[in-house]
C-alpha cells in the first residue's frame, strides 16, 4: 500500500504543472509501467479506461492526493479511478460529458482489499478535463466548462474556464490551487478569443476582465464523494 501511494502522488503531481501526454501503455508520470497480469475475483481489469490521443478525459485527485485518475489503466493501484471512467474522444466541435466513478469493484479492492469493502474519497487537490495529446491532433481546440456534477448534484461555477496547453495536452482546469488568478498561462483562451495579447501576460486583452479562473469552484463541494461527471462543450476545431 505504501509504494501504491507514493506513486499516485507523484504521478498526480507531476500533472498539475504538466499535462499528461500518450503512450502505448500505461504511465506513472513519464514513466511507462508494463500492466501486471492481476486476477481478482469480481474484478474485470478490462473495465479499466485508459484514454489515447483525442481523447478528454477528468483528471482528478483527491484532498490527501491518494485517489486519482490521470487518464491511465489502473497500474498497482495508481490510477484506481480508471474503472469505469468516462473518456470521450473529440470527434469536432460540440458537447461532450467525462466522468469518474467510486462505485466499482476495482476500486474498492483497490482502496480496501476487498470487492464489498467501504471507501469514502475526502475532498479535491486538482480537476481538470484534458485532451491528450491535443496539441498534435487538435491545437486549436478550446473547452469550455458548463456542468460539474458530485454524486448528481450539479455545483455552481464560480468562474469561468479557461484552455491552455501544456507538455503536449490541452486542458481546462476545474480546480488547481497552484494557478491562481493574476498568473494565468500566456496562451489562455476562451472561446471568444486570447486572454493575452500576443501570449504576453502584461499584455491582456479586452475579453479579460478578471471572470476566467484555474479554480472555477469551491472545493467544499467535494467534502465527500464518490461520482464525479463534467459536461463541456469543445469549440475552434
Amino acid at each position: 500500500m505504501i509504494l501504491k501511494r507514493y506513486a499516485a502522488f507523484f504521478a498526480a503531481a507531476m500533472l498539475v504543472c504538466t499535462a499528461s501526454c500518450s503512450s502505448g501503455s500505461s504511465k506513472v508520470g513519464s514513466i511507462d509501467v508494463p500492466a501486471e497480469a492481476v486476477t481478482v475475483e469480481g474484478v474485470d481489469m478490462n473495465d479499466a479506461v485508459e484514454a489515447v490521443s483525442g481523447d478528454a478525459y477528468l483528471a482528478i485527485v483527491d484532498e490527501s492526493w491518494q485517489v486519482q485518475y490521470l487518464g491511465n489503466k489502473d497500474v498497482n493501484g495508481s490510477d484506481q479511478l480508471s474503472y469505469d471512467a468516462g473518456v470521450a474522444h473529440i470527434s469536432g466541435n460540440g458537447d461532450y460529458t467525462v466522468s469518474v466513478t467510486a462505485d466499482t469493484n476495482g476500486f474498492r479492492y483497490d482502496e480496501t482489499g476487498d470487492i464489498n469493502g467501504e471507501y469514502t474519497i475526502k475532498g479535491l487537490g486538482f480537476a481538470a478535463v484534458i485532451i491528450d495529446n491535443g496539441e498534435e491532433v487538435m491545437p486549436d481546440a478550446v473547452i469550455t466548462i458548463n456542468s460539474v456534477k458530485v454524486d448528481g448534484r450539479e455545483v455552481e461555477l464560480k468562474k469561468k474556464s479557461y484552455t491552455n496547453t501544456e507538455s503536449g495536452a490541452v486542458r481546462a482546469n476545474i480546480y488547481n490551487q497552484w494557478v491562481t488568478d493574476d498568473g494565468l498561462p500566456s496562451d489562455a483562451r476562451t472561446a471568444e478569443g486570447a486572454l493575452f495579447n500576443n501570449g504576453d501576460t502584461s499584455s491582456p486583452s479586452v475579453i479579460n476582465d478578471g471572470s476566467c479562473s484555474a479554480q472555477i469552484i469551491d472545493p467544499a463541494d467535494f467534502s465527500q464523494w464518490k461520482n464525479v461527471e463534467v459536461g463541456f462543450t469543445v469549440s475552434g476545431l
